[in-house]
């Protein structure tokens, strides 16, 4: 960089890459450094899900927000970030689940989101691939579906764009308040923003951040197979417990016609071998809610490592002066990229956000898993 950088954001996956666009859009000289590549972490072994959660209100503030920003630049994504406005399905496994069904569908709707209740008939005709004696489901038509890594470096070109500047392949070995030190040196800076997803608690310790492993499987091309991402309604019980292993169906069409299968999450350090006999489970979950994936050609095993918090909410903002961060959305990073940018950005400026950051703030008090 020419000149002393005002900001220099630590990771370029799709949270640090929304990040240091919206900085750059605030007129901030930003540098964005990253070991690797845009995209290479978290976000490259991701699912590509733009879903509205609705676990806590915090979470359903967020990724309402998000989702709302993400639909807003949908005309500007290239075709390679792959944008497919499928909806999503939270399916029914039993009549108990049914009547969270119209819990749900009772939420969403309070709070300003179009959704659908199905019953039996109209799932069937909605998804075909389904088993045929599942009662019913919600569909949230305005969720989508797009290809993270891509989409990260979107980001990243837009933050160049804008005036940012870059260093890929420069493997950060200490950060600090306005500092970053790598190979080659110690850059100084006015703040220094700690988005480095699962590593973010290597760089700074105290963060109260865990890499959650989770497997997906991808498959050959069935164009047609799937209409919608598929979600059982377990997913929130799955995804949102720190339990140590756990299963459940989230199945994604893609636009190049593969079908993406998820998900699973364990606690297992950085292991990152395959666990065949969860991921098994993984795909014998799939198998239930849509049979016919039995019929269909996986190409492809890999997992990824979430960063995860204790109340499953993603730490963004000021840690102390000069050392802001942005990380802890495990699974929901991709959904909750712009918005936690947008919340980020604003603290920074001192404007006040569209949504309450407290829920949100890294000292909330939350305790480290050491």
């Amino acid at each position: 960089m020419t000149s002393r950088p005002d900001a220099i954001v630590v990771g370029a996956g799709i949270v640090g890459a929304a990040c240091a666009e919206a900085l750059a859009a605030d007129g901030l000289r930003v540098l964005i450094v990253e070991a690797r590549f845009a995209g290479s972490g978290a976000t490259g072994s991701a699912m590509g899900h733009l879903v509205v959660m609705d676990d806590s209100e915090a979470q359903f503030a967020l990724t309402a927000y998000s989702c709302r920003l993400w639909r807003q630049r949908a005309a500007e994504l290239p075709a390679d970030c792959e944008d497919e406005a499928c909806g999503t399905l939270w399916v029914a496994a039993d009549s108990d689940e049914l009547a969270h069904v119209e819990r749900k569908a009772a939420f969403y709707r309070e709070r300003g989101v179009v959704v659908e209740v199905l019953d039996r008939r109209a799932l069937a005709e909605a998804e075909p691939s389904l088993r045929p004696d599942l009662p019913g489901a919600l569909r949230v038509p305005g969720d989508r579906v797009v290809y993270p890594p891509n989409a990260a470096r979107w980001l990243v070109e837009s933050a160049l764009a804008r005036g940012a500047e870059r260093r890929e392949g420069w493997a950060v070995e200490a950060i600090g308040p306005r500092f970053v030190a790598g190979p080659g040196g110690r850059i100084e800076t006015d703040f220094v923003l700690n988005a480095a997803g699962a590593e973010a608690r290597r760089l700074t310790p105290e963060l109260p951040v865990e890499p959650r492993k989770g497997h997906l499987v991808i498959t050959d091309r069935y164009p047609g197979f799937l209409r919608h991402q598929v979600a059982e309604l377990g997913y929130l019980k799955s995804a949102h417990t720190l339990s140590a292993e756990s299963v459940a169906c989230n199945v994604q069409p893609r636009a190049t016609g593969q079908v993406l299968v998820g998900s699973s999450r364990e606690f297992v350090g950085w292991d990152a071998s395959i666990n065949r006999a969860l991921r098994d489970r993984m795909l014998e979950r799939a198998r239930y809610f849509l049979p016919g994936l039995a019929r269909l050609l996986g190409l492809r095993t890999w997992v990824g490592f979430r960063p995860a918090t204790p109340d499953k909410l993603p730490l963004v903002g000021c840690w102390e002066p000069g050392l802001w961060v942005a990380t802890g959305h495990e699974g929901l990073g991709v959904t909750t990229a712009l918005a936690t940018a947008r919340l980020l950005a604003d603290q920074v400026a001192g404007r006040t956000p569209e949504i309450d950051p407290r829920p949100y703030a890294p000292r909330r008090g939350l305790p480290n898993h050491a």
